[in-house]
Order: C-alpha cells, then structure tokens, then sequence
C-alpha cells in the first residue's frame, strides 16, 4: 500500500465517497481508473498527458488529521502512526483504490489525559479496525444526503370543499 503525499492526491480523494464513518472517524474512497496507454484525439494523434495523480493501480493511503480535532503534535503523529499501521494490515481486504482516512471529532482529553497513552492507542486502534473492516465488506456506506427540503404538506382541513 502507497501513501498519499501531495495535495492534489488528496483534494482527489476528499472529493470522493465517503464509504465508512465511526464516532471519531471518516474513510474516503476514489476509485483508480484502470491503467491505460496514452490516450489518442479524432485525429489519431497521441496527447501528451499531465502526469496522472496515481501512478498505479495499487493501493493508496493518506491519514487527515486537523488541528483542530488533536491540538497537540504528538497527539497527531500518534494517530497517523496507528492508521498507517491498521491500514497496512487491512490491506489485501480493501479496493484497490485510493483511501483517505479522516479524524473528524475529538477524543475527550479528560478520558485520555496523556497523548501517547495506551488506552488512547487501544481506542483508536479499536475504532480504524472498525472503520476498515466496514469498508471492506461494503456493509459501512453512510446513508446518502439529502440535498434539498422536503416539499410542504398541506395544512389539515384547510382543503377547499367539493
């Protein structure tokens, strides 16, 4: 499994599916067009094309941990240790596909008052086996949003009469 590492891989990846959610965190999905030869015009002349984002059709990883939800570095590094080292052992059972795993809330500091503690490892390993293991069998996809209202009902006996 290949890591992310530009912020286009990325960007490309967050504007995927989201294909497993749990308390604290998200996996994003793109799917890999398969690896093609150089691509030709009506002309049957042959474009030269930017290089592609991926290069393969292997696997890809990326960890997406803001600020925002972990405050202090160690705290981060911590969790992007552990969702590298949870991916790679859930490696074989995912798409090939390019994946972003996202924390997206915060663990309670007064339950986990040391950022490298073991509880703390034990909670987020528990969490990225679940998240993975969702993905995997397909069974983690999040309900699909609604992008608009719903229409207005009537108001009851406000009907016009026959």
């Amino acid at each position: 499994m290949q890591r992310l590492k530009t912020r286009q891989q990325f960007q490309a990846v967050m504007d995927g599916v989201v294909v497993s959610r749990t308390a604290h965190f998200a996996l994003h999905r793109l799917a890999l067009p398969p690896a093609s030869s150089a691509e030709t015009d009506a002309s049957g002349a042959a474009e030269v094309a930017a290089p592609p984002l991926f290069a393969d059709s292997a696997s890809w990883i990326g960890a997406l941990v803001p600020k925002r939800w972990a405050r202090r570095a160690v705290t981060r590094n911590a969790i992007k240790r552990q969702i590298y080292t949870v991916s790679a052992v859930h490696a074989e059972s995912l798409l090939q596909a390019a994946h972003v795993v996202r924390l997206r809330s915060t663990f309670d500091r007064a339950a986990f008052p040391s950022a490298t503690s073991e509880p703390l490892k034990r909670a987020v390993r528990a969490e990225l086996e679940q998240l993975l293991t969702r993905a995997a069998s397909g069974g983690g996809r999040p309900p699909p949003r609604r992008t608009s209202r719903p229409a207005a009902t009537p108001a009851a006996g406000g009907g016009a009469q026959p």
